[in-house]
């Protein structure tokens, strides 16, 4: 499964410019609203020092690491929701997203034009935020005129259930409060993922910085944290003009500008590390001689669902899977010293894959 991230914000706050060093495309960064038209596309490998490893053991023909896919969305402005700027074209972007990015200005520059003239985080955050609730409230409003009636004609259950959650979540936006705050049950969700809801995705507030500020943030970072830990979202700060000079460099020279700068992992690692842990996600690993891979899994998979993601014929003819944990690889030297020592494990359909594990899936069609 992979996992896609829409780069969301205003005007002007660095996100194409993080989108082209995280990517290293040279899609268009202007000093001006909209200047990204198109919805950009671009996939990074997730950094994972495991693949690596494995990578010098096994010496494979071809390594495989699990990728993120950024989607960056143009410029998001007040009023968007009814078609201001370019409006609702890109908030439908957003719908098929796994989670969003929102990058905020935190940082003052006389030379970067402000859309609203001055820096302000929250009001920024709030812009945005409000644009995405008014888009979902449409969509919610529409349904609910949609099956309410029925609803009440026909007495269905299952509409009634359907109509009783919508006028919940319906007064829920009404008051700007997203979707994600609701906790909703899995089984309320499945009742509405057909909707692709904006605000029921869970959002990383990305905290743009200067240099001077990357390694202890500033007053503006302060302030996004407090906000997403007040939603119980998560948030990081990041540097949209250092990750552009990352880009540029080999590994060795990325870590020594990292240690100068006083930080131990880049705002790209930490912003992928923090949306797997938001997204409940997992990594688990193939091996041999021909090929090393990295699968990315949602938590509490089992193994069928796990064999799945490699390929629809080996979840629907699934016999077993045998599954050491990377933990126990390293710690023996070989997989040849994990089976000796009784390490290697037979498991059923009711296994629940763990991060780490090495599986090799059994199957017949």
């Amino acid at each position: 499964m992979s996992l896609t991230a829409g780069i969301v914000g205003l005007p002007n706050v660095g996100k194409s410019t993080l989108f082209n060093a995280i990517t290293k495309k040279n899609i268009l960064a202007a000093n001006y609203p909209f200047a990204t038209i198109d919805p950009n596309v671009g996939v990074v490998t997730v950094p994972d020092k495991r693949v690596e490893v494995l990578e010098n053991m096994y010496i494979p023909e071809r390594t495989i690491p699990t990728t993120y896919e950024f989607i960056d969305i143009a410029g998001l402005v007040k009023g968007a929701s009814v078609g201001e700027g370019l409006g609702n074209k890109f908030l439908s972007h957003i719908r098929q997203v796994d989670a969003i990015v929102e990058v905020v200005r935190c940082f003052d520059d006389e030379n970067i034009i402000h859309v609203d003239g001055s820096v302000d985080p929250i009001r920024d955050i709030e812009v945005i935020n409000i644009e995405l609730v008014l888009s979902d409230l449409e969509i919610i409003t529409s349904r609910i005129g949609k099956i309410g009636k029925r609803a009440m004609t026909s007495k269905d259950k299952n509409d009634l259930k359907e109509v009783e959650l919508l006028e919940r979540i319906k007064a829920s936006l009404e008051k700007n409060i997203p979707v994600r705050m609701l906790h909703l049950s899995d089984d309320e969700k499945k009742i509405i993922s057909s909707f692709n809801l904006i605000t029921l995705k869970p959002i990383i507030y990305a905290a743009n910085v200067g240099e001077k500020d990357i390694s202890c943030g500033n007053e503006y970072t302060k302030r996004v944290l407090e906000y997403a830990n007040n939603e119980g979202s998560e948030s990081v700060i990041i540097s949209a003009k250092i990750e552009s000079e990352l880009s540029e460099l080999n590994d060795d020279d990325k870590q020594l500008f990292l240690e100068e700068l006083g930080i131990s992992a880049s705002g790209l690692d930490k912003l992928i590390d923090k949306t797997y842990k938001l997204l409940g996600l997992a990594t688990f690993f193939t091996v041999g001689s021909d090929e090393v891979r990295a699968w990315t899994f949602k938590k509490g998979m089992k193994a069928p669902e796990c064999a799945g993601i490699i390929h629809s014929d080996f979840e629907r003819g699934f016999i077993k899977a045998e599954v050491m944990s990377y933990d126990d690889l390293i710690k023996y030297g070989s997989e040849i010293k994990v089976r000796e020592n009784g390490k290697v494990r037979i498991e059923g359909k009711d296994y629940v894959v763990q991060d780490g594990d090495i599986c090799h899936f059994r199957f017949n069609v």
